[in-house]
């Protein structure tokens, strides 16, 4: 990557524009870490509008994503139209050493996303969608880890059950808006339960894999284990409002509402180790 070294204070990112149910370098992240997090979600925010919005055909996606990750390779300062992503997460890959790997990962994801819609393509089964998490989802979690210093293989696997269910908890919250726009993530080998039952086995499924990764939370350090707290609490709040829904969820997406900040709040809080005792991933 860039050879010229990174100041902290030189790395910018483009603000956080879109709303999210989790916090993206919220206040309770440790503030040296925030630039290379923002810098990180420009990145992956600016690659999955291309995959999903505004009017483009597949090929132009297929395009856009191609030359997204011959910047994200590039070995010499980017000065073309996305240098406002580009610039900043290059030093932060280069002051972080962060795996590339990663990142490219991600767009892997986004091409597979827009493959996906152009296809009409299913998912056979949730393997195969936690195939997708890993592609789709984990690779956030091993990068904010890798910037906490974090890297030992238990803490890894409980990072990928934690950004695994975030996707599926994602997938299910979102099913009344993806489905008229052709994104089907429902496992085809369940869709012969009734609909109650059929919400119910997904949200139990992500409920499980959550609280197989939620002692991750006790080995995250500091402020940045607090943050952890909450997402961890936010996606288990986000999962209620799913299943309290049921059918309904078809046509409705639940949200977080002001008011659940002071219970999720209150439940990080009280997040003991015994809870997830005999519980790895």
């Amino acid at each position: 990557m860039l050879t010229k070294q990174a100041n902290p204070r030189e790395v910018q990112a483009l603000p956080i524009t879109h709303p999210e149910n989790f916090p993206v370098a919220s206040i309770l992240c440790p503030p040296h870490l925030r630039p290379a997090i923002a810098a990180i979600y420009a990145f992956a925010r600016a690659a999955d509008d291309i995959a999903d919005e505004g009017h483009l055909s597949a090929e132009e996606r297929l395009n856009l994503l191609t030359s997204f990750r011959h910047e994200l390779l590039a070995t010499t300062e980017s000065s073309g139209t996305q240098a406002d992503i580009f610039s900043p997460l290059h030093q932060v890959i280069e002051q972080y050493k962060l795996p590339v790997s990663l990142l490219d990962d991600l767009l892997k994801a986004f091409e597979q996303d827009v493959k996906a819609t152009a296809q009409g393509a299913t998912y056979p089964n949730l393997s195969a969608l936690l195939s997708y998490c890993q592609f789709s989802a984990n690779p956030v979690g091993r990068l904010l880890l890798h910037l906490y210093g974090v890297n030992d293989a238990q803490a890894l696997l409980r990072s990928d059950a934690i950004c695994s269910a975030l996707q599926l908890i994602n997938f299910w919250q979102d099913l009344s808006e993806d489905i008229p726009k052709g994104r089907f993530y429902l496992p085809q080998d369940q869709t012969h339960k009734e609909t109650p039952l059929l919400i119910e086995a997904l949200c139990a499924h992500a409920h499980q894999l959550m609280m197989q990764g939620a002692p991750l939370v006790h080995q995250v350090p500091g402020r940045a284990g607090w943050e952890l707290r909450l997402v961890v609490q936010g996606g288990l709040r986000i999962l209620e409002k799913v299943r309290a829904l049921g059918p309904e969820v078809l046509a409705k997406r639940p949200r977080l509402r002001l008011w659940d900040f002071p219970l999720m709040l209150w439940r990080a809080l009280w997040m003991r180790p015994r809870q997830w005792e005999n519980q790895e991933p």
